[in-house]
Formats: C-alpha cells, structure tokens, sequence
C-alpha cells in the first residue's frame, strides 16, 4: 500500500479506470454476441439492427482508449462480412 498521498490517488484512479474498462469490455462483447444470435437465426432486419449497434459500441471503445482504432476496424470488417454472407 502506497505512502504517498499522490501515489494513493494514483491507485484509485486506477481502479476506478480498470472498472469502466471492464463494463465497456464486457458490454462490447455482449453486443457482439447479440449480433451473432441473430445471424444464426438468419433474421435480415434483425441482424442488420445489431451490427450497426456492435459497430457503434465499436467505435465508442475507441474513442474511450479501450481498443485500438485498427482492432476496432478489423473486428468490424469481419462482422460486416459474416453479415453479408447470409444476405448474398
């Protein structure tokens, strides 16, 4: 345990920050599976309202530093393709 009164700040914030990242993270892949449910089920409109939802929390993990921008991107190509396989 830090001494230190800054140091001690320092390990608050910290695990202040960890929690949010762990609720963004895990909000994430609870959209990202939602998306995968509704491919399965092969329902076009469905599907189509839940990619754009993953792509949306995709991007907001980006801009909130949980992802980096080219994660972000590749993860949505491959959802975007998984996604037109069933609507081709």
């Amino acid at each position: 345990m830090p001494n230190i009164k800054s140091a001690v700040k320092r390990v608050e914030i910290t695990r202040l920050r960890t929690l949010r990242n762990a609720r963004i993270k895990s909000a994430l892949k609870t959209t990202i599976r939602k998306f995968e449910e509704a491919l399965k089920t092969a329902d076009r409109e469905d599907a189509s309202l839940k990619l754009r939802n993953a792509v949306r929390v995709l991007d907001k993990a980006v801009t909130k530093g949980i992802l980096h921008k080219n994660a972000a991107s590749r993860k949505k190509s491959r959802l975007t393709r998984r996604f037109n396989k069933i609507t081709g």
